[in-house]
């Protein structure tokens, strides 16, 4: 499979979690095991299937740390909570967590096009962060979700189903290549 067939399955994958969400499709599965599974998946799909692995690993570095600019969906958690829609634990914590991680994405993707971040630790340090914080609010959505689902059931709703049948995966595993081309020591390519 080529490079272009791996963006083509992502829009696929894309229109999928949409159609999901819109149908209701996925208001009957936990949302941390959507995302578990998905990450499963590509976690194997990049053992097994080398020209995926290939892919993964020409994605230019700045460009997987560009992903997590989406992650200013945090802005988004706190107006939610503002209109009594989400709850205090996961839209504060969430949403400032992500607003942070999102914030030092921007500030080292700058730093790195102007040639002042020259050392993979800015990327690691920033990576572990990264990592720590999607993984806390997933963590934090599963418990509320396991209270009681109502309070969480936005997130089954588009466009926050998008969350974990798509965006949500795509982070996790986006920071596991991130560490995997640390190891290697490479340095971003702007």
């Amino acid at each position: 499979m080529n490079n272009n067939n791996y963006y083509f399955a992502v829009i696929i994958w894309f229109v999928l979690a949409c159609i999901a969400g819109y149908t209701g499709a996925v208001k009957n599965v936990l949302p941390p095991l959507i995302i578990f599974t998905i990450v499963v998946v590509l976690i194997l799909m990049s053992v097994f299937v080398g020209s995926f692995r290939s892919w993964v690993c020409s994605i230019p570095l700045n460009n997987l740390v560009a992903i997590h600019l989406t992650r200013f969906v945090g802005f988004y958690f706190l107006y939610l909570y503002g209109k009594g829609i989400l709850p205090y634990e996961f839209a504060v914590y969430g949403g400032w967590g992500d607003i942070a991680v999102a914030a030092l994405a921007l500030t080292l993707i700058i730093l790195s096009a102007e040639g002042v971040v020259k050392s993979p630790a800015y990327y690691f340090l920033w990576n572990i962060f990264g990592l720590i914080d999607i993984l806390f609010v997933v963590g934090i959505a599963a418990k509320l979700f396991f209270a009681n689902p109502e309070n969480m059931a936005e997130l089954l709703r588009l466009p926050l189903s998008l969350l974990p049948t798509f965006l949500v995966p795509i982070i996790i595993f986006s920071h596991l290549v991130i560490f995997y081309r640390l190891k290697k020591k490479e340095l971003p390519v702007v």
